[in-house]
């Protein structure tokens, strides 16, 4: 256990902000132009894994009851992220636009690096954000969202993932066998309609039409044409490409992370449209220390399922008897999920190990890998 009188120090929550690193380094890539512009997806990917190697796995577990007064510099740490990230954007934008030691190619590989950024850590920080109570803190996370155009994010995870991980209507639960290459298109349009069908049917229930303004989708598209304008009068078409790339990556670099955190993981059906309770069994865990500093966490990701508003310093290991473990950290498992047969061969025998472990009453698991159980009732 974590000594609750630590975490007011600065020095506790210090490691936490190794990602603001990340902007004078890609800084440094964009003026020095060239090859130097891969050091960012280099440094988040492959140095964070060697970094996991090397300081091992953090088992320790902060008290949950820890008040927020107690967590200033973690609160923090988010918030700030938020004006970083908008300025390094679209100074970037402006930068590459009006500079001539960049090719086109050092610019998409410039912001495919910022991708990287703005998905690993803008998304990540977003998604902390939306899951506080604070007007101010759901806000900063659709600004967020909206530096990549994927808003409705918020609305499909609160509404939709939480609610129905692991039965048939959470489009983000990964399927046993189903490869990333089939998981990321199908992902994309599942998602954004299920999230325009959830705030319809919760204006429903209030008897209110899907076009209220209280409907957060209008805020949404305010958000993201407020962004996508703002690129156009910095960079013209240009800045605006360059913006559209960085977008892309971040989303991508998103539903990979979606893809590895519930892949073959599934709630039982207990019938008639009824499922078990959400456990930290139906998340795969990760407690590689290195990779949580620059992830907030996230990798904890079995409890944050369990007790989805604690915050991230918060957030509890789990022991093999109470959830699954990954062998390795995001920023492998990531790369090896674009790999499908190698995901396979890493990944399949640990579901095969799960549903022995836990559901060794199941004996047809076909309707699983399928997703053809009833869907759950609303």
């Amino acid at each position: 256990m974590t000594a609750t009188d630590t975490l007011p120090r600065w020095q506790s929550a210090l490691p936490f902000w190794i990602s603001f690193l990340l902007i004078p380094l890609i800084w440094f890539t964009a003026m020095a132009g060239g090859w130097w512009v891969l050091l960012v997806p280099l440094s988040t990917w492959w140095a964070f894994a060697l970094l996991d190697r090397l300081t091992g796995l953090d088992l320790t577990n902060a008290s949950p009851d820890t008040p927020d007064s107690v967590l200033h510099w973690y609160i923090l740490l988010t918030k700030a992220w938020v004006p970083v990230q908008f300025l390094t954007l679209y100074g970037l934008i402006w930068y590459a636009t009006h500079t001539d030691h960049l090719s086109t190619l050092a610019k998409v590989g410039l912001f495919f690096g910022m991708g990287v950024i703005s998905g690993t850590i803008g998304i990540n920080y977003s998604h902390e954000l939306m899951h506080q109570k604070g007007r101010v803190e759901r806000w900063l996370g659709d600004i967020l969202l909206a530096m990549v155009l994927y808003s409705h994010f918020r609305s499909e995870h609160l509404l939709v993932h939480h609610r129905y991980v692991g039965t048939p209507r959470d489009p983000v639960t990964a399927r046993y066998n189903e490869g990333f290459h089939r998981f990321y298109p199908r992902v994309l349009k599942q998602c954004l309609f299920s999230a325009l069908r959830a705030e319809r049917e919760k204006l429903a229930r209030k008897d209110r039409p899907w076009s209220d303004l209280s409907n957060p989708f209008w805020r949404y598209w305010a958000l993201q044409g407020a962004m996508l304008v703002l690129a156009f009068v910095i960079g013209g078409l240009s800045g605006l490409a360059l913006f559209l790339i960085q977008a892309g990556v971040a989303i991508w670099q998103l539903e990979l992370v979606n893809y590895v955190e519930h892949y073959g993981l599934t709630r039982k059906h207990l019938g008639a449209g009824k499922y078990e309770h959400v456990q930290p069994r139906h998340s795969w865990n990760a407690s590689q220390k290195a990779s949580n500093w620059l992830l907030i966490n996230l990798q904890r990701h079995s409890d944050h399922h369990y007790k989805p508003n604690r915050r991230f310093p918060l957030l509890q290991h789990h022991s093999e008897d109470a959830a699954p473990q990954l062998p390795y950290g995001y920023p492998v498992m990531t790369v090896a999920a674009m790999i499908p047969p190698l995901w396979r061969r890493i990944m399949n025998p640990r579901v095969r190990a799960w549903r022995r472990q836990y559901y060794p009453e199941v004996t047809d698991w076909t309707p699983y890998n399928k997703s053809q159980n009833p869907l759950p009732r609303a």
